[in-house]
Order: structure tokens, then C-alpha cells, then sequence
């Protein structure tokens, strides 16, 4: 019993550990892998690569040649109705698979117990519940989007040394190293849309592309309840290069977000300026914190927003 125990674990965490090479390509679908194996060792494994193409237990399974009587390990309870490809519980059932160990049940609706109730019923024994809280770690933006229906929330800024996020005057400054721009814009490919308010978008004319990054591109947002942006100003953006952004006139963030569900936007990350990030932080709408902090001190200017030192919320200061 420990034994298959231990089986379950290492092929579980094999599982996440390929799931996690679809970040930011699978949105708004979630991270998925999958391993078949039988008493021997690994038969194949797979994971969900694309939006809108084959999911990882087909994936896998069309790899696999013959398992009739294998194991077959996934992260994410398999589906059991036709989207844009078939079940996965079909596949699984019509390739023999005799046993599924499971770590999270699916809380999309159009799955939802669903899938494992078809493979019980094909006498297909089901394990779930294994490494459950890294699962859903793992898939922390779709749970948010599912069970909250809202996108997953992270707020993003810079800042000195001494907490200043812009200096006194208004002149050029640069606070992230090369190495923190990059890793700013590899996290900008891992998300569905990037947030910025009016103010920073008409100062800055920023570009929100992931420029230093090889990766895809966040759909660009301009939150802007005063209706200061204009024909203009997109037509500005079109002809600098810029993506025209999506403005959104909501008075709220609470409204914002749920706009952004409905166009099924997974996650966000926000980036500015303070005005904004002070927004989300009153309105508790958010889930993760990302600090880039320079080694450099400004001595006076802009202060960075402060987090309270309630919730859960999980900080990564870099």
C-alpha cells in the first residue's frame, strides 16, 4: 500500500511538473499533464500545450500504443464533454485504462464530477485527491476564475531601496536591473491581460508587450472611468506600433473585474500607477503582490503603495 502510495506521488508530481510548461499558453483553459504508466515504468506522457488544440491525456494516450490494464495519472479530473476537442473520458476508456489517479476535481461546470462518474461507470478505478493543495497551487488562476469569477489578480510595481516608486521631479529614471526588466516581461507572457490606469497610459505611452520576453502578449487594458481616452490617443498608439489597449470605463475595480470575466480574461497582472494599485489593494480584489526592488535609493519622490499585513496574499520580492 505504500508503495502504490509512493508510485502515486512521483507520477503526480511528474504530472504537474509537465503542466506547468503550458503557462500562459492554454488560458483560458487550465495547466494539464498526464502520465500512463503500468508496473513496468512510463508508457507516455503529455501535457495541454495549446489553447484549442489536444488535451494532455490525449496527448498522452495517442502517443501511448498499447495500455490496456495501465495506470493513468493527471492533475485535472478528466473532461467528459465536447469543446472545441473531445472528451478526454472517452480516449481513456477506449484505450483500456484501468486505473485513474486524480489530484483535482474540475469546478467548470461543463465538468464538474462529470468526468469521473463516466469512468466509474466503465469500471475504471478512480484515486483523487493526490497532492491535492499543489494541484490547485499550480492552477490558481483558473480555481480564482471559476470559483470567484473574477480573473486571478497579481499587482506588480518597482521601487528604490528606500519604497519610492518614481523620483520628485519629473524627469527619466530607470529602477529595475536588466535582469529584473526581463523577468518583468517573461511574467507579462504568463498572464491573459495587463492593467495600467489613464494616468500612466497617457504619461508613459507604454507599449504593455513583453518586448524582452520571447512569449505571447497580454491583451493590453487601460482602466479609465473619466473617459480620458480618446480616438486620439489610440490612434496615437496605433501609429508608434503600440497595440490598441481595451478601456474599460468601469468606476470600480470589482466592476472592472467582473467586465473582464465576461470576455473571460483568466488573469491580470496591474501595473500601474499608484493611483490604481492603491484601487485593488482597498478593494481586497487581488492575490499575489510582486515587489522589483532597486539596489538604488531615490531619497524623496512617489511612495510605493503598502501592503496591509492582513490576508494571505503571497508577496515574491525580487
Amino acid at each position: 500500500m505504500i508503495e502504490r502510495e509512493n508510485t502515486d506521488l512521483r507520477y503526480m508530481r511528474r504530472c504537474l511538473q509537465l503542466a506547468a510548461a503550458g503557462l500562459g499558453r492554454t488560458r483560458p483553459n487550465p495547466l494539464v499533464g498526464c502520465v500512463v504508466a503500468d508496473a513496468n515504468g512510463v508508457i507516455s506522457e503529455g501535457f495541454h500545450q495549446l489553447y484549442g488544440q489536444n488535451h494532455a491525456e490525449r496527448n498522452a494516450l495517442l502517443r501511448a500504443g498499447s495500455c490496456k490494464g495501465a495506470t493513468l495519472y493527471v492533475n485535472l479530473e478528466p473532461c467528459s464533454h465536447h469543446g472545441l476537442t473531445p472528451p478526454c473520458a472517452d480516449i481513456i476508456i477506449e484505450k483500456g485504462i484501468a486505473h485513474v489517479v486524480c489530484c483535482n476535481d474540475d469546478p467548470n461546470p461543463l465538468v464538474s464530477g462529470r468526468g469521473f462518474a463516466r469512468l466509474e461507470a466503465a469500471g475504471i478505478e478512480v484515486v483523487r485527491h493526490v497532492l491535492e493543495a499543489e494541484g490547485r497551487e499550480l492552477n490558481r488562476r483558473f480555481f480564482t476564475f471559476m470559483e470567484q469569477r473574477r480573473p486571478y489578480v497579481i499587482l506588480k510595481w518597482a521601487q528604490s531601496s528606500d519604497g519610492f516608486m518614481a523620483p520628485a521631479q519629473a524627469t527619466p529614471y530607470w529602477l529595475t536591473t536588466p535582469r529584473q526588466d526581463r523577468l518583468n516581461h517573461r511574467w507579462r507572457t504568463e498572464e491573459a491581460a495587463i492593467v495600467v490606469g489613464s494616468e500612466t497610459y497617457l504619461l508613459d505611452r507604454p507599449a504593455l508587450t513583453p518586448r524582452h520576453y520571447l512569449g505571447p502578449a497580454p491583451l493590453p487594458v487601460v482602466m479609465d472611468r473619466r473617459g480620458r481616452i480618446g480616438d486620439a490617443e489610440l490612434q496615437a498608439a496605433a501609429r508608434d506600433g503600440r497595440p490598441a489597449p481595451l478601456v474599460l470605463r468601469s468606476a470600480s475595480v470589482a466592476e472592472a473585474l467582473h467586465e473582464l470575466y465576461e470576455r473571460k480574461v483568466q488573469s491580470v497582472i496591474v501595473e500601474g500607477g499608484r493611483q490604481l494599485l492603491e484601487a485593488f489593494i482597498a478593494s481586497g480584489l487581488y492575490d499575489e503582490v510582486r515587489i522589483l526592488r532597486s539596489p538604488k535609493p531615490l531619497g524623496s519622490g512617489l511612495k510605493a503603495p503598502e501592503i496591509p499585513p492582513v490576508k494571505s496574499n503571497r508577496l515574491i520580492v525580487i
